[in-house]
């Protein structure tokens, strides 16, 4: 893509927001493109740049001590690679037509068009805010943000007592219960779920709720939080359902997050089923040459259902970005899309999940059988060998991969990546039994326990 043209030889490129898409965009946009060819200009509403949302619950929970090793490259560094980043300032529309932007500055109030020739949309997501009495108040926190983060400690710092609720059992709530108990607060998880993580069938979420309770957190499945209490001073004092109340000093929501698309909705950019934008491989926004998006805001391709779907990962983020900035900077890239990976713990837990759960595979009308094996992490005779159960979703008839899950201790998770792999490769339970995998007693048994359940698949499906 040439980059000449429009406003002289020059060009502009505009990037909103500067986390993870964002600045992977400029700073891979700046490696092909020197400022004498391309002048970039990004605006980032916080306070922060390029910095890891993903291990907040990490730093709450004080295994990360401080909160600058959260981030990967500040403002400085960018600015000295000569990427115009101005903090606290809000971009507040997005005028197509014109190739602008108008931004505010969140301190001084003050207003400013800035022309763009290429513009970038990375504004991320924002935390499940219900519309519930006392949500707004005192001692309730989402967890988005450094700034985020940084309000809770203080929060937990000055509570009265030493009781917290979480709202919401996916991945931000089941690590932000275990970050609470680290700093010492009895903790109560309330869930609107049968079961702890939604991105697993309920038959595994059950062997993540009964880690929990193990650590001695509180579950209230199947209730629906209706109101949150507030105290005299105004500060939130509990968690109320239908039937009952949990004492709180304070509240943290982990009910998951939705697209940022409010700017890119009202410029008339189009947005998919889940609010996020709707891009190409390249990361071009539908149906507009200059506009690109990445990160939380957009939608990506399952590559095992054909469906669209919104999959807000530090992972695919960064990947958006390098592909973005190649793009921009005249370079080539795509993102094909997703296979579903990911994976999280619970103290010493491990959870791990890939492709396809049962509900995804009906809604893409896809008929499945399913098996799921007990297995060790090393081999059973071997000292510190630990159990993991693997639930495995293969395609009726063809026996091809769809999904894996795992739960176990140390070295269960990782192991979904052998399993995404196949996903990628479209490969069928049969096939995976030949593959060859590293084996050593201090490792894994001689049949890996991936191996056993797509041995046991394959014995399922049988003769074809």
């Amino acid at each position: 893509m040439s980059m000449s043209g429009g406003r002289g030889g020059k060009r502009r490129l505009v990037v909103i927001g500067g986390d993870a898409a964002g600045m992977s965009a400029a700073s891979q946009a700046r490696r092909l493109r020197g400022p004498d060819e391309l002048e970039i200009v990004a605006f980032e509403r916080g306070h922060f740049t390029s910095y890891s949302a993903c291990g907040i619950p990490y730093w709450v929970g004080g295994d990360v001590a401080e909160r600058d090793r959260l981030i990967a490259r500040t403002p400085e560094e960018h600015r000295a690679r000569g990427i115009d980043v101005r903090l606290r300032t809000e971009v507040t529309e997005i005028d197509v037509a014109g190739q602008r932007v108008r931004a505010r500055d969140v301190d001084s109030g003050a207003e400013s068009w800035t022309s763009y020739d290429r513009l970038v949309i990375a504004t991320g997501a924002r935390p499940v805010r219900p519309d519930l009495p006392g949500v707004d108040a005192p001692g309730v926190h989402g967890v988005q943000t450094l700034d985020d983060g940084q309000a809770l400690l203080d929060s937990l710092a000055h509570a009265r007592g030493r009781r917290a609720v979480v709202v919401g059992a996916g991945y931000i709530g089941v690590e932000m219960a275990e970050a609470l108990i680290h700093r010492g607060f009895e903790v109560t998880v309330v869930n609107r779920g049968a079961e702890p993580m939604a991105t697993l069938d309920p038959d595994m979420g059950r062997l993540v709720r009964r880690a929990m309770e193990g650590l001695g957190i509180t579950m209230v499945s199947g209730t629906e939080v209706t109101k949150l209490p507030t105290g005299p001073d105004g500060r939130v004092r509990a968690v109320g359902t239908d039937d009952a109340e949990y004492p709180a000093d304070v509240v943290v929501l982990g009910i998951g997050v939705r697209p940022e698309t409010s700017l890119a909705e009202a410029a008339g950019l189009p947005l998919g089923s889940h609010g996020g934008l709707v891009t190409d491989e390249a990361m071009r926004v539908a149906g507009h040459e200059d506009i690109w998006a990445g990160g939380d805001c957009v939608e990506v391709l399952n590559l095992v259902s054909g469906q669209r779907q919104y999959v807000p990962l530090g992972t695919h983020a960064n990947k958006h970005g390098q592909v973005i900035g190649a793009n921009v900077g005249g370079g080539y890239a795509t993102f094909p899309g997703v296979v579903g990976t990911a994976v999280s713990k619970v103290c010493d837990l491990e959870i791990a999940r890939t492709g396809l759960r049962e509900k995804d595979a009906l809604r893409a009308g896809l008929r499945f059988e399913t098996v799921t094996i007990e297995s060790t992490s090393r081999a059973g005779y071997y000292p510190g060998a630990t159990p993991m159960t693997v639930k495995m979703l293969t395609e009726h008839r063809t026996g091809r991969l769809l999904g894996v899950q795992i739960v176990g201790r140390e070295g269960a998770a990782k192991r979904v990546d052998i399993a995404a792999v196949a996903l990628t490769a479209r490969m069928t339970a049969d096939q995976m039994t030949a593959l060859d995998l590293g084996y050593a007693p201090p490792f894994s048994p001689v049949w890996d326990p991936i191996l056993v359940a797509a041995r046991r698949a394959t014995s399922q499906q049988g003769p074809r």
